[in-house]
This record gives structure tokens, C-alpha cells and sequence, in this order.
């Protein structure tokens, strides 16, 4: 049996992708080499938490689950709150967008 995804959700997978390798990528590099607050275990734990976060939800709808519903609200909470961290701390534009790009896809995903 071949699943389609609808466009709506293939552009909120793109979005949780993008968000999770961006979250992923500026924790383990941009904020660890900037060091100070950047590098706080907090922070870098809630940047974890986004990307891992949406990682997982872009596989349970890749794979058509009814699940996604819930697991992209949820997804839309921590990017939200991922975003606003990342912003208050500044010189973090790209998390800032991707977390919210993802944050409106997703709840749009779970209305």
C-alpha cells in the first residue's frame, strides 16, 4: 500500500526537518563555541529537546500514523519555546525562524 502524503503535512515535515537539523546543528556548534549563556545546560538541553522533538514528529507523520496529531502540538509548544530562548539570548536568527516556521506548521498540523 503506497501512502500520499497531502501537501499541508509534507510542508510541516519539511518544516520539523529543517527545524530539528537547525536546532541540532547551532546547539552542537554555534552555541557551544559561543560559550557564556549560550552554552548553559538548560539551553542546550531545551535545544535538544526541540530538535529531537521534531525529528520524531516528522517520522510519525512520514510513516502515516494518526498519532501526529498530538505529538505536533506538543512539537509546536517546545518550538515556541525554543524560539523565544533563542531569541532572548540573540545572535541566534536562524533557531528563531526555524522554530517558528515549524511552530506555525505544526499547529496548523494538529487544528
Amino acid at each position: 500500500m503506497h501512502h500520499h502524503t497531502d501537501p499541508g503535512m509534507q510542508a510541516c515535515i519539511d518544516a520539523c526537518l529543517s527545524c530539528y537539523q537547525t536546532c541540532l546543528g547551532m546547539s552542537a556548534g554555534h552555541c557551544l563555541e559561543l560559550g557564556g549563556d549560550h552554552a548553559r545546560p538548560e539551553h542546550i538541553q531545551l535545544m535538544f529537546a526541540c530538535s529531537e522533538t521534531c525529528r520524531a514528529t516528522a517520522h510519525v507523520m512520514l510513516i502515516g500514523s494518526p498519532h501526529h496529531k498530538h505529538l505536533c502540538a506538543e512539537c509546536a509548544d517546545i518550538c515556541t519555546d525554543c524560539a523565544g530562548e533563542c531569541e532572548r539570548l540573540g545572535d541566534m536568527d536562524a533557531c528563531v525562524q526555524a522554530c517558528r516556521a515549524c511552530a506555525e506548521s505544526c499547529r496548523n498540523m494538529a487544528a
